[in-house]
């Protein structure tokens, strides 16, 4: 990958360590997550929600670790911990390392952790060695990519990207704390945020590490794959409201129960991902009774619907499937039915170059190429509309992710290192 030229006489330095040293280093980085991972607003597991002050101090930790590499570390206005090793050439391009340090709630300790301390762990390598280089880096720790608090997700990403949507300043969490409070509160400036974006004539490419979250790899006994195509998705916030009546008086055929119709209505979900499981998930995972009680027939009940697909067309139709489902569970039973769209993202393709590049350090390093679409959202979705971007999975215990039980094994992990780095070299000196 071209940028700037370098000057007459200057040296590239690529990453030069020696095989043996990977599991050590894998020893390291794997002792970090896990001091990461301590971290937590509960005892019994890893939470660390956006602007908490988990989070904060999860942040406050990782930045100690940027800051004794030798790097130059900053706060944005998102809450964004970004170092950046310099090139050199000031007109340089910026290459991006990152993945995000929130969690969701009761969370594993690798989603996003892991693609984070890997990446410190080559920019040390760097620091050391004195590399001169053709063009900028910068790792980045989003803080905010699972959108558990404020029910959107990239918030960091998108804030980098310059394609923050202002109107969600005003949007509330469960405490009614709104997103522009909550900046302000990490330290932010709601009146910066724009000027936190790279420029899109800046970026020359994003890379990220990051566990499966699916059983490909863990069952193949393969240690890395070149992710190929992230789907896209799509939320629904979805209502019904029937009428609250009395479980014992209110004859059985005179019901108007929300909650039924909501059943129905999750039933109906996965049928429809079970007769498209090759191309569609659909999935229910959030189900709220209002004024909920044993005795009472349910009044009204909302509940999130998720759909993935790496077809936009497919994800399309099934969206407009299921929301005249919806429609006739609500008038067959008469309910009232409130649909609202949440989020939109489209599905992307990694960039083919980079992925030509990872491919062959993967091959390089001994190990087989395993190339996999990505069910789950990441970062490199709204990175890939103003930079070239891929991505590289990371055998995960069972393919197990958001639950404590998601584990890495440090073999894999020393596996993922020199892959990452052998990546990164050649960048370097193309």
């Amino acid at each position: 990958m071209k940028d700037s030229a370098p000057s007459a006489g200057t040296t590239i330095r690529t990453i030069k360590p020696q095989v043996n040293t990977y599991t050590t280093r894998a020893t390291r980085i794997m002792r970090r997550i896990q001091e990461l991972a301590a971290i937590s607003e509960d005892e019994q597991g890893t939470t660390r929600t956006f602007g908490t002050p988990a989070f904060l101090a999860g942040r406050d930790q990782v930045q100690r670790w940027m800051e004794a590499a030798g790097l130059a570390v900053r706060i944005d206005s998102i809450g964004n911990l970004r170092a950046r090793f310099a090139s050199q050439n000031p007109a340089a391009k910026t290459f991006v390392l990152a993945s995000h340090i929130d969690t969701v709630v009761n969370a594993g300790k690798f989603d996003g952790p892991l693609g984070v301390l890997l990446g410190l762990d080559m920019l040390e390598q760097l620091v050391q060695q004195q590399a001169r280089l053709p063009f900028h880096i910068e790792l980045i720790a989003f803080s905010d990519e699972e959108g558990v608090r404020y029910h959107t997700t990239y918030l960091g990403s998108k804030v980098v990207t310059g394609a923050f949507d202002p109107s969600l300043l005003q949007r509330r969490d469960a405490k009614g704390i709104t997103l522009a409070d909550a900046i302000s509160t990490m330290g932010g400036n709601v009146e910066q945020l724009a000027s936190d974006a790279i420029p899109a004539s800046d970026w020359l490419g994003y890379f990220e590490v990051h566990i499966e979250q699916g059983p490909v790899l863990w069952e193949r006994d393969i240690p890395v794959a070149v992710v190929t195509a992230i789907a896209g998705q799509q939320r629904v916030e979805v209502t019904l409201r029937g009428m609250a009546g009395h479980a014992g008086t209110v004859p059985m055929d005179m019901r108007q129960d929300a909650l039924a119709g909501a059943a129905e209505f999750v039933l109906a979900v996965e049928n429809f991902g079970l007769v498209h499981k090759e191309h569609i998930v659909a999935t229910v995972g959030k189900l709220d009774v209002r004024n909920a009680a044993s005795n009472v027939i349910p009044g009204e009940v909302t509940f999130s619907l998720d759909l993935r697909s790496a077809d936009a067309t497919r994800l399309a139709s099934a969206y407009e499937a299921l929301h005249a489902k919806a429609e006739a569970v609500a008038s067959l039973r008469n309910l009232g039915l409130t649909w609202n769209l949440i989020q939109y993202t489209a599905p992307i393709t990694c960039d083919a170059a980079l992925n030509k590049v990872l491919t062959q350090a993967i091959t390089e390093s001994g190990y087989e190429v395993v190339s996999l679409v990505s069910g789950a959202g990441h970062d490199a979705v709204p990175i890939s509309a103003v930079s070239p971007a891929t991505m590289m999975f990371v055998r995960c215990f069972k393919g197990i992710s958001h639950n404590p039980l998601e584990n890495v094994e440090e073999r894999d992990l020393a596996a993922a290192l020199q892959v990452a780095e052998r990546f990164l070299s050649s960048l370097i000196s193309s």
